[in-house]
């Protein structure tokens, strides 16, 4: 066990939740920044678990404490991001943090419609060490994002058109977050696409669901105006929905189609590709006892 003290925000999310068990393995002293502390019952044993609200500047200090790394993310229901996520780094240069790994997300340092493009852009101006960690969509929207759409109405509803996603498994990502995080040296200043191993239309996801649940899973392209109402529908607030419909339209460019191999080889043997993660989270979108 080394004496760097690691904050991991979002922990209880898709990737953070991945990055916590692998800063163990390599011996890091991990604290965790949360709106509710503690609430995992399967958080791991000597862990240590704090209030970080990034809409409340107060849990700023406190969670950064000691800490000498952060690995750091852009929560969904965020969107103005200067008082939020990027204030949160001023506070990180402030208590004497040395280093920040962001999820960011593939394509941001181009595109300034994403707040991620902004939060890089922050990072960059600061005085701190970094990596830029971009991947593209996560294979793991099928069991969040699309979840109710698969298993209630067996169907995927997004306007993608008939664009191809280099979908990245998460768990890959966490570990790989754990990796520069350990070891941040060799990676300082650098910002890594990341990307599953093959690029899939959606209605190959629908077919390849279909084959796994044994019964027929859809794929029903959007239009821009019918997606964000679905959204609305959904309960999301306006800029997440805005959000999301940028990066899907996006896809029908093939903004998420070029399969990058930077993910496998800094992990040092083949990422998990979108089967790879259905055969492993099959049960997810069996339908609710409910719903037969």
């Amino acid at each position: 066990m080394t004496d760097d003290l690691v904050l991991v925000t979002g922990a209880t999310g898709n990737v953070g939740a991945h990055v916590v068990p692998h800063l163990l393995e390599h011996g890091l002293r991990v604290r965790t920044g949360d709106r509710a502390p503690g609430r995992r019952a399967d958080a791991a044993p000597g862990v240590e678990s704090v209030a970080l609200d990034l809409t409340d500047p107060a849990t700023f200090a406190p969670a950064l404490a000691d800490v000498d790394r952060v690995f750091l993310l852009r929560p969904p229901a965020i969107a103005r991001v200067g008082p939020t996520v990027n204030a949160f780094v001023d506070a990180a240069v402030a208590a004497g943090v040395t280093y920040v790994a962001f999820l960011s997300v593939a394509g941001a340092a181009s595109n300034p419609v994403v707040p991620h493009h902004r939060i890089e852009s922050h990072l960059e101006a600061s005085p701190l060490a970094w990596t830029m960690l971009r991947p593209g969509f996560f294979a793991q929207n099928l069991a969040s994002a699309y979840l109710a759409d698969i298993r209630d109405d067996d169907r995927i509803h997004v306007p993608a058109g008939d664009g191809e996603v280099a979908f990245v498994d998460t768990r890959d990502l966490g570990e790989l977050a754990a990796l520069v995080l350990a070891d941040p040296a060799p990676h300082v200043g650098r910002g890594y696409t990341l990307t599953g191993p093959r690029a899939v239309t959606f209605a190959e996801v629908a077919s390849s669901l279909s084959q796994a649940l044994a019964r027929p899973i859809r794929y029903e392209p959007a239009t821009v105006v019918g997606y964000l109402r679905h959204l609305a529908r959904a309960g999301l607030g306006v800029p997440q929905r805005l959000v999301q419909t940028v990066l899907h339209v996006g896809l029908r460019r093939g903004d998420a189609a070029e399969v990058d191999p930077t993910l496998a080889r800094l992990l040092g043997r083949p990422a998990r590709g979108i089967d790879d993660y259905l055969a492993d989270h099959t049960e997810l979108f069996a339908h609710r006892p409910s719903d037969d």
